[in-house]
């Protein structure tokens, strides 16, 4: 047997419990979270806001959550906070007193969480079978994206991770392997990528709601330069040369850029190149640009 299973646990309990018959099928494979990051204040500390926001949430329908895997792995509190937080109709019984039933009542639920966050299956962290099973880690990923998705307000902390072990049975034995997991936004690498990354997914993702976005741009935009004279109607062509731009971060930034170091009127492509490349300067030296944008 491979030594960094026994090495993982700790209590001897939760080591006898995998090394019986109905916990791992053959071929099956499980992961879970060490014993050695149960006590990780961080992950106390998600488990607590989580536990404490889906009481406030459901304060009006006198449920009471005290321990996350125990008292969601039946699918009824689940069940009410979709329907509380997405006003959503699940069709399906709102007590499962059977493990069929309860099995029927998460594959309704995950069903519509996928369906709600436009998740892939290939992208799920979790499943009906780890939620039945009382899987913490599977839980706490679960309850995670539906916050994100339908409480954004939500202070979660970040760069919550533990240690965690995947078990898989096999012809030899019980084979493992040891990882590091985020179970919320590692911030050091969503910082760096959030400008550009919330614009690529509006496009990829969201392309419905692109209108709206410019609208709310244009009015923002209006209401600075609006006050040199200028209207502007076309994001695109309007922004193309860098004359707006340049405007725009002066009335912003409260300077008064120099005629002579930009093209008013610019007359061909190097002109508009100039005044863009002055743009992003600006830009960066005010700390206010972190990551490459190509002026072309």
């Amino acid at each position: 047997m491979d030594p960094d299973f026994l090495n993982a646990f700790t209590q001897p309990s939760t080591l006898d419990r995998f090394l019986t018959e109905d916990v791992l099928a053959k071929g099956e494979k499980r992961k879970i979270i060490k014993p050695t990051s149960s006590n990780n204040p961080k992950l106390e500390e998600l488990k607590l806001l989580l536990t404490e926001w889906i009481n406030r949430t459901l304060k009006e329908e006198h449920i009471v959550v005290k321990s996350l895997e125990e008292d969601l792995y039946d699918g009824l509190v689940l069940h009410h906070l979709l329907e509380n937080l997405g006003s959503l109709k699940l069709d399906v019984e709102k007590i499962a007193l059977t493990e069929k039933k309860q099995r029927q009542k998460l594959s309704v639920i995950m069903e519509a969480v996928a369906k709600c966050l436009q998740l892939e299956e290939s992208q799920l962290k979790w499943s009906v079978e780890s939620i039945l099973a009382k899987d913490l880690l599977s839980t706490l990923h679960l309850l995670v994206a539906i916050a994100k998705h339908f409480e954004p307000n939500l202070r979660l902390p970040p760069n919550v991770q533990v240690e965690t072990v995947t078990i898989e049975t096999t012809s030899r034995g019980l084979k493992t392997s040891n990882a590091v997991e985020y179970i919320t936004e590692n911030k050091e690498n969503t910082e760096a990528q959030s400008k550009d990354d919330a614009f690529d997914e509006l496009f990829s993702c969201a392309p419905d709601k692109l209108d709206a976005v410019k609208k709310a741009l244009l009015q923002f935009v209006n209401q600075h330069v609006g006050k040199l004279g200028l209207n502007v109607k076309d994001i695109e062509s309007q922004f193309s040369d860098g004359v707006i731009l340049l405007l725009l971060i002066g009335q912003l930034e409260g300077f008064f850029l120099n005629l002579r170091n930009f093209f008013l009127t610019p007359a061909s492509t190097t002109e508009m190149l100039h005044n863009v490349n002055l743009a992003l300067d600006l830009l960066a030296e005010a700390g206010l640009l972190n990551f490459p944008v190509n002026s072309e």
